[in-house]
């Protein structure tokens, strides 16, 4: 599913992130950004030890990454170009901040494509794996921060289409049904 809007597009499809011809995947990564489980040890894997070394590079310089922000690597092996790094939050039941969170997660990815003149970047269904956000509150969040950073950055930002790819169709139909209400 695709919504064209004045300021650029959201797509929505199922399948393979790792797979995206992009300028950008972003990956859900965590605080560590070593890799680990689902999306973030896929993107691991299958971009090589590029990813490994600049991120071991990164955290050197940095630190961990908090939750909210978000870094840059090359792709590696992949066939996007760079991922961005992000971490989003652990859910808590909604009352710890969640939300802001999430959305500094995709805001701050976005923000960082755009400062690299970046057009095209695909995400994930960012913390509603192992970190627990139900995909019902986290894909108003998503959506919604894509719509706006769109909205707000066409005026003079490179960014023109923003990918969810989701693993599974049931996460697809959430996200399908919520976009078509924006």
């Amino acid at each position: 599913m695709k919504r064209v809007f004045a300021f650029g597009t959201i797509e929505l499809k199922q399948g393979d992130l790792t797979e995206e011809p992009v300028d950008a995947i972003v990956n859900a990564a965590n605080s560590s950004l070593m890799g680990g489980g689902g999306v973030d040890g896929a993107i691991h894997r299958r971009g090589g030890p590029t990813i490994v070394k600049e991120c071991k590079v990164i955290v050197k310089e940095k630190g961990s990454l908090p939750p909210g922000n978000a870094v840059i690597t090359h792709g590696g092996n992949l066939p996007a170009t760079y991922v961005i790094h992000t971490v989003g939050p652990i859910w808590r039941g909604g009352k710890g901040g969640e939300a802001e969170t999430l959305r500094n997660a995709y805001n701050n990815s976005l923000e960082l494509a755009e400062t690299m003149g970046l057009t095209s970047v695909a995400f994930p269904s960012i913390s509603t794996g192992a970190y627990g956000y139900p995909v019902e509150e986290a894909v108003n969040v998503a959506l919604q921060a894509a719509k706006d950073f769109l909205m707000t950055s066409k005026k003079h930002g490179s960014v023109e289409r923003v990918i969810f790819v989701l693993f599974d169709n049931s996460t697809l139909s959430v996200y399908e049904r919520t976009l078509s209400e924006l």
